[in-house]
């Protein structure tokens, strides 16, 4: 089985399922080394030759594919530009799919597309299209000595980008999918967990998230800078829960009650004037 590359849980409420990350896809692709055209020694950057003992210049340096250890095939830029195909130049759409075919594990690197100067009209018109039939392109482009399949994705009015991991690309993980096919659950539970589902849907909002690891990580750097310490960071406190039915119930009941506690949207001011003007 693959390594995983993280261990801790999923908090659902007051039930915590423990889990363990494993890589879903990996690229898979051929690497081409900075290589010394001279003495076909591979380069160190910045553009050191460790045989020559020395900075080289860049007419003096070629790619090349290492096929044993110390041993490579020089591959030239003319060469490179020769097998190029024609998605180097143009992505050229072949199909178009529904949005909803496309399983996010898919998705690998993102990519705005903007239209060059004086050219937005088949631009709008293509987001417009994409748009209105709910579909997403698929295509390919040639771009970092490798050959991507794409989504071209209409996005808030603009075109996205998303290379494609291929299918040999995604990995399989012993017993994925197959947990708890002799599980039962009872109707209650189920019941539960979809009211606690319910209490806690909201509209996804991106600017909500960051990486409080960074905003930490930033603070304990400034702090040490000025010989000060920091606090540290508080452990989540669970009470232990045996029975999952009394977990889910507890747990449906703090979030109905937190979401009471939010405050209210104010109305804007003309129509609260009016209201009072009706009132009176």
């Amino acid at each position: 089985m693959a390594a995983s590359v993280w261990k801790g849980a999923i908090s659902f409420g007051l039930l915590t399922i423990p889990i363990r990350l494993y890589p879903a896809a990996r690229p898979r692709r051929i690497n081409l080394h900075l290589i010394h055209r001279r003495c076909h020694t591979r380069l160190r950057q910045p553009l050191y030759c460790p045989t020559c003992h020395r900075i080289v210049d860049r007419s003096e340096v070629v790619k090349g594919y290492e096929y044993e250890k110390g041993k490579y095939v020089l591959v030239e830029n003319e060469e490179i530009k020769k097998i190029t195909p024609q998605s180097g130049r143009t992505m050229e759409i072949d199909a178009l799919v529904k949005s909803s075919q496309i399983d996010p594990v898919y998705f690998e690197s993102s990519y705005f597309a903007l239209p060059e100067k004086d050219n937005a009209k088949p631009y709008v018109l293509l987001v417009k299209a994409l748009e209105d039939s709910d579909r997403v392109g698929i295509a390919k482009i040639a771009m970092h000595q490798r050959e991507y399949t794409v989504f071209i994705r209409p996005r808030t009015h603009g075109l996205t980008i998303h290379t494609m991991y291929f299918v040999n690309e995604i990995r399989n993980v012993e017993g994925y999918g197959k947990i708890g096919l002799d599980v039962k659950l009872k109707p209650q539970e189920i019941k539960l967990a979809e009211q606690l589902v319910e209490s806690l849907a909201e509209d996804f909002k991106p600017q909500k998230y960051h990486d409080t690891f960074q905003e930490n990580l930033k603070a304990l750097i400034e702090a040490k800078r000025k010989g000060k310490t920091i606090a540290e960071e508080e452990a989540p406190k669970r009470a232990p829960v045996i029975d999952m039915m009394e977990a889910l119930k507890r747990s449906l009941h703090a979030a109905e009650a937190q979401k009471r506690k939010k405050p209210m949207r104010a109305r804007p001011a003309s129509r609260e004037r009016e209201r009072r003007r009706l009132a009176s």
